[in-house]
């Protein structure tokens, strides 16, 4: 295993709002851009929050794949959501859930006003490992 998750007892259990406290790492760090709700020639896909978070994570994976890694080596992610509230929250843990279960990455969230194009509800990116 290239990372270790760790959740500290002496901290609050961060898993049902899609993150984790810490991540050890060893290997080669890979950098990964923010990823969004793009098809192939970088237009935004839906108008729908939940479809632009689905999008973005597909487009995570195939980002990951080209170098040769999958999601179980992310250690951290970094989301940007236009017009934060606990729904959309709620729509990102369960996206983190079905990806990472019970062993998502660390990540930190940042609500904001507007993202780089017209129609952009969500974006994320991320830091892996290799094994």
């Amino acid at each position: 295993m290239t990372h270790t998750i760790i959740n500290p007892e002496s901290l609050h259990n961060p898993v049902a709002f899609g993150y984790s406290h810490l991540a050890r790492a060893t290997g080669e760090i890979v950098f990964i851009a923010g990823q969004y709700a793009s098809d192939g020639d970088g237009q935004v896909t839906s108008e729908d929050f939940a479809d632009q978070v689905r999008q973005s994570f597909a487009n995570l994976g195939k980002a990951l794949a080209a170098a040769g890694l999958d999601y179980s080596n992310v250690v951290q992610i970094r989301t940007h959501i236009v017009d934060h509230d606990l729904a959309k929250l709620e729509i990102l843990a369960k996206a983190v859930r079905e990806i990472w279960g019970d062993q998502p990455p660390t990540q930190t969230l940042t609500g904001v006003a507007a993202l780089a194009l017209p129609g952009m509800l969500f974006e994320v990116d991320a830091i892996a490992v290799t094994g």
